[in-house]
């Protein structure tokens, strides 16, 4: 009897030990506000990532943002500045020049970006370039190298290429994740819910292609997403004013 007891007595301290380290998991995948230089957490398991640095076993944060834990990896949502054009970025932009080799694209920022012909899903005649695009023609498309501030860009991919019938809005490129959401979940609600085309470029650029109603309604929804992006249950806020104006 006394052999029972101890067992049970181990198996409910084992318990509230598993108990405490789901918390403490749970804890560290929190989002916290951090200034830069601020040590975020400390111990060897821990990698630095997007904005971060490590220092004697520190990770520090490089950036004013929200620190974010997920396994092992320590990274900073910046909640400002400018866009940081990267390597197989989407983005959208807008043709502000032509020659004779390709077109200089407007992304955002101080960055030259250029789209060689050769970027070209199809043949374009040299002669005749401004059949493709011409300026002002808006552009989804990637970048395929960023060097010494100039940036090249691609339309060879699927899903790429110029934007017809609608209109850009830009919000802070470092809320675009929360505006697109977990695998896509609130810009999908957004589209369910509005029946608007909508793009999204990570310079902070979004297309919005549908009647007007439903164009204000999702703008209205993404101003929402990023002047609210770090608070708690933003999701079922933005389910409730897109669900609240059916």
């Amino acid at each position: 009897m006394e052999e029972k007891n101890e067992k049970i007595i181990e198996e409910k301290i084992n318990e509230t030990k598993n108990i405490d380290k789901e918390a403490n998991s749970e804890v560290k995948k929190e989002r916290k506000l951090v200034v830069p230089g601020e040590i975020i957490v400390s111990g060897d398991d821990y990698l630095p990532g997007d904005f971060t640095r490590k220092e004697e076993g520190d990770v520090l944060a490089s950036r004013y943002g929200l620190a974010e834990i997920r396994d092992r990896l320590v990274r900073i949502i910046p909640l400002s500045g400018t866009f940081e054009p990267r390597r197989h970025n989407t983005v959208i932009g807008i043709i502000e020049d032509i020659t004779y080799s390709g077109w200089v694209v407007d992304i955002g920022g101080p960055y030259t970006a250029f789209l060689p012909l050769n970027e070209c899903p199809r043949f374009v005649n040299r002669n005749n370039i401004e059949e493709f695009a011409g300026v002002g023609d808006v552009f989804n498309l990637k970048i395929w190298g960023v060097k010494k501030g100039n940036v090249d860009l691609s339309l060879k991919s699927r899903g790429l290429g110029k934007l017809q019938d609608g209109r850009i809005i830009n919000i802070n490129s470092h809320k675009v994740p929360r505006v697109i959401g977990k695998e896509g979940s609130m810009i999908n609600m957004i589209k369910d819910n509005t029946g608007v085309e909508i793009t999204v470029g990570q310079n902070g650029r979004i297309w919005l292609s549908g009647d007007l109603e439903g164009e204000r309604k999702a703008e209205e929804a993404i101003s929402i997403i990023e002047n609210e992006s770090f608070s708690e249950g933003l999701t079922e806020k933005v389910e409730k004013f897109l669900g609240g104006k059916k």
